[in-house]
């Protein structure tokens, strides 16, 4: 398996395929959602299909969790569907540093450039 992937526990079952993806990110994405609600999750076959793109229309990416798993793996699945992990569009941007606060923008004074 590689890296990212939820180790194996014989306790759980062998592992059980819950989806597959033509992209290896939307598999990604998945096996995050999955990690994050307690579900272990792995991949199988995504480095094939990165390596030889060619291949990604005859192999997709695999999310596998173990059996034992496989109905609460199908909730999140079914959550993540519905958007419910989407984030929103209509955020108000916040400053390029987050740890700056407007205050201290106006505390600044520009510094002149020594060079010129």
């Amino acid at each position: 398996m590689d890296e990212g992937n939820s180790p194996y526990d014989p306790a759980l079952g062998d592992w059980q395929t819950l989806a597959r993806f033509f992209s290896p990110t939307e598999a990604c994405l998945l096996r995050g959602c999955l990690q994050a609600a307690g579900v272990p999750a792995a991949l199988a076959d995504a480095h094939l299909v990165q390596t030889y793109s060619l291949l990604a229309s005859a192999v997709p990416v695999r999310v596998l969790v173990p059996e034992r798993c496989l109905a609460q793996a199908r909730a999140v699945m079914a959550a993540y569907q519905r958007g419910d992990y989407s984030l929103p569009d209509d955020e108000p941007t916040a400053s390029m540093n987050p740890l700056q606060t407007d205050s201290e923008d106006a505390d600044r004074t520009p510094r002149e450039n020594p060079n010129t």
